[in-house]
């Protein structure tokens, strides 16, 4: 079951995916996105030093690295 978030604002559903990309450098990163729809690329669970908040205008979901 992908992990999901549903809007306080508009109460849609959202999915939270990750994508393994390669930059000029050789570095490889990790990108987080949050879709409407859980595909291929869903995630089980939030990853470990992260949390979820929500655009207050948008109400579409974000997430953020939690400070130390």
């Amino acid at each position: 079951m992908a992990y999901c978030v549903k809007s306080a604002k508009s109460g849609k559903e959202y999915f939270l995916h990750e994508r393994k990309q390669q930059l000029k450098g050789g570095q490889q990163v990790t990108l987080y996105y949050f879709a409407g729809v859980a595909g291929e690329a869903a995630i089980d669970k939030l990853p470990a030093g992260y949390e979820v908040s929500e655009n207050s205008n948008t109400g579409l979901p974000l997430l953020k690295k939690i400070k130390k």
